[in-house]
């Protein structure tokens, strides 16, 4: 598993029409400090955080969800 394979998970994520706009600003956001020169491990971290939170959205349609679960599985694999 490689880092490029999350971003590419998180980018076909954020193109999603039924993704809401806050959420949508916090994938780029996501992606944005990714692709940035901290340690992978803050990376790995940060982004799971960020994606536990995302996940617990009320307003979050199931699917969108389950495919966010799937990128933090991605990225504990990173670990």
């Amino acid at each position: 598993m490689e880092l490029k394979e999350v971003i590419s998970a998180l980018k076909d994520l954020e193109q999603d029409i039924s993704l809401p706009k806050n959420i949508k600003l916090k994938v780029s956001n996501m992606v944005t400090y990714l692709k940035g020169d901290a340690d992978m491990s803050l990376k790995v971290n940060k982004s799971l955080n960020e994606l536990d939170e995302i996940s617990s959205d009320i307003n979050l349609p199931t699917f969108i969800r389950t495919q966010i679960w799937g990128i933090a599985s991605m990225l504990e694999k990173l670990q």
